[in-house]
């Protein structure tokens, strides 16, 4: 018990003495004064030693070293060699110390020899073989003394805390960053131990005392050798790789893949708060990063002509995707921003985050239901919005199977009351967001979107044919959107940070995925590609396996699937299938001028049944009668065959 106490004590001295902030200007100053006379006595013995001279012939050592120290104080305070933190001591900090040290040597030297010259004596206050010997001796002293601080700060902070060992990948000027700042920073939880070449470097040399490795297989057995769990990706370095394939070595072998955020090159005299917020934002990449295909860029220069000074109105604005959207409307200053949204929560804290950010901007949060024609209505007459982003709506495929009646409520009422409105108010554009469970749908969820589709368009043509200046009705389809409100990416998050397991439906069940940046982006530029009636999706390439997106995942957090983390499949969930589809068989698609943005060349319905049939659809659905309302819907959107579904029955 004793000796438990003792250790006890002695950790709490270090954890006292690592937490002590740092040593006052005038402590740091002293120290070194004291080094310097040490340094000056060693010099004199030294050169006494080797030369062999009568030191009554020159002034006394004590004597001698007052004007030392003096001097040295003096080019102290010019250097500013007390000014920085000795535990986080750089280069820089030693160059001013050892510049101090020389010129102290150096201008003695020359005053020694003006009295020589100007006494005529050879018995000069200082010999100068000494100084010379002072200006070495000096130097090391005082650049050992912060070698040793910092290492014992370093030593002391690393056993205080679980550090992690990494390696750098890349070379260049970002990997060397950060590789300085976290040596700089002793309160780092990673210690950089090597670098990861470049294509081009030579992996025999070092860089910053530290080896560089090849990028093969004999990389990771070595990793496991010298316990390095981590590897550091800079933001720069990530633009310049395939994730998927440059980085699939890690991922596999469950070493933890991490990036910092986007800073300039780093500097020995940046801050040390700058440091720190590069440090604690480092983080596991996202798992956008390991889609099958580059980030889509979209040009919106053509945006801001259609947003600027206009007012702007998005529907569902405190959802994951219409607040992006109105984050990227604000970019473009328009005149007022009209945030329509049912959850009061949310709305409260968009529009707190949005007046904070553009504080020249106007917000006006309205809580509304789109499923109520009067509010819409006063919305619209009391705003008369230019331009309009239609978000809300109901999209969980599952809850929409068990609740069909209020997927057609929310989807295609909700859209009807909205697009009405913006036809009889004049608004210049109206966009919606669409899904690409549209295309052949096989759940209720799907099957609403795509009639809510066909409402729009239908109501375009119709009103076109009296005013060819009426409203633009634009529609774009999604994939699935990372990081959105029910998306499997948080789902999986939560799975994997409990421990697991984590659940996929299907092992073969695959999805086109893209960020929400990326589709909240699509909206703006379909609002200024579209001169009404068209159907806007992403080229966006090959589709990723859901099985493979949650492996992806648990190896990003460090961990092995199926020994850390396991994966279970629980079978189809109804209405869901194994792929989806962009874009209906009976429909063509047309580039654009954006190579990555596709028109679909879809059919044209008569708005007069269509009206008709929708109004019947919805008085049903208004009613509750779940089978009835289902099977209007299928009589509606023929190609809407149920999979996995009570309502199989009605095919």
């Amino acid at each position: 018990m004793k000796r438990k106490a003792i250790e006890i004590k002695k950790s709490d001295i270090f954890a006292h003495w690592v937490n002590i902030d740092y040593l006052p200007r005038w402590g740091v100053l002293l120290l070194d004064l004291l080094i310097v006379l040490i340094s000056f006595i060693i010099s004199f013995h030294i050169g006494e030693s080797i030369v062999g001279y009568d030191m009554s012939t020159k002034l006394p050592v004590w004597e001698q070293a007052i004007a030392v120290v003096v001097t040295q104080c003096i080019f102290f305070w010019i250097f500013h060699t007390y000014a920085g933190i000795l535990r986080y001591s750089t280069f820089i900090d030693t160059m001013k110390a050892a510049l101090s040290v020389g010129s102290t040597g150096m201008i003695l030297i020359i005053i020694n020899q003006i009295i020589k010259v100007a006494i005529h004596n050879q018995n000069a206050p200082f010999l100068t073989s000494v100084l010379l010997i002072y200006i070495f001796v000096g130097v090391t002293l005082l650049f050992g003394w912060r070698v040793t601080i910092k290492t014992i700060f370093e030593y002391v902070s690393h056993q205080s805390h679980n550090v992690k060992k990494v390696l750098i990948y890349g070379t260049k000027s970002a990997g060397l960053s950060i590789a300085k700042m976290l040596q700089s920073n002793m309160e780092s939880k990673y210690k950089p131990v090597g670098f990861i070449a470049d294509k081009n470097d030579n992996s025999n040399h070092n860089l910053l005392g530290m080896n560089i490795y090849k990028l093969n297989e004999d990389l990771i057995e070595k990793m496991k050798e010298k316990g390095i769990s981590c590897v550091i990706v800079s933001p720069i370095k990530m633009k310049e790789i395939n994730p998927i394939k440059d980085l699939s070595i890690f991922i596999n072998n469950g070493i933890q893949i991490l990036t910092t955020p986007y800073f300039t090159d780093y500097s020995e005299n940046d801050g040390e708060t700058n440091i720190k917020e590069v440090i604690g934002r480092i983080e596991s990449i996202k798992v956008e990063d390991l889609l099958e295909r580059p980030v889509i860029d979209i040009d919106t220069e053509n945006v801001e002509a259609i947003l600027k000074n206009h007012i702007v109105m998005v529907t569902g604005a405190a959802g994951s995707i219409g607040s992006e959207i109105v984050r990227q409307v604000a970019k473009h200053k328009p005149q007022m921003i009209i945030l329509v949204e049912m959850a009061e929560s949310p709305l409260h804290d968009l529009t707190v985050d949005l007046r904070r950010k553009y504080t020249e901007l106007q917000f006006v949060p309205v809580i509304a239901d789109v499923r109520n024609a009067h509010m819409m209505e006063e919305i619209f007459e009391e705003f008369h919005p230019h331009v309009v982003f239609h978000a809300a709506a109901y999209k969980h495929v599952p809850l929409m199977e068990d609740f069909p009646t209020q997927a057609i409520l929310a989807n295609v009422l909700g859209t009807k009351n909205v697009a009405d409105c913006a036809i009889k108010y004049k608004a210049e554009r109206f966009v919606m967001v669409s899904t690409d469970k549209a295309v052949n749908p096989t759940n209720v969820m799907g099957a609403s979107k795509r009639i809510a589709e066909i409402y729009v368009q239908s109501l375009f043509l119709d009103a076109q044919k009296t005013n060819k200046n009426c409203t633009k009705f634009i529609t774009t389809r999604f994939g699935n959107v990372l990081g959105s409100n029910g998306s499997v990416v948080p789902f999986f998050k939560k799975q994997i940070a409990e421990g697991g397991p984590v659940t996929v439906t299907h092992p073969d069940i695959i999805r086109y995925f893209m960020t929400i940046p990326e589709a909240s982006c699509l909206v703006l530029e379909a609002a200024t590609l579209g001169d009404g009636g068209e159907i806007f999706c992403f080229d966006m390439g090959q589709p990723v396996r859901i099985a493979d997106l949650a492996e992806n995942m648990i190896r990003l957090a460090g961990l092995i699937p199926g020994k850390d983390i396991k994966i279970t499949y629980t079978g189809l969930r109804p209405g869901e299938k194994l792929y989806e589809e962009l874009l209906n068989q009976k429909e063509t698609t047309i580039p654009t001028k954006n190579k990555k943005i596709l028109m679909a060349k879809v059919r044209e319905y008569d708005f007069n049944i269509v009206s008709v049939d929708i109004q019947n659809l919805i008085e049903e659905a208004q009613k509750g009668k779940i089978f009835p309302t289902v099977q209007m819907m299928k009589q509606i959107v023929p190609e809407y065959k149920s999979k996995n579904s009570i309502y199989e029955k009605l095919d």
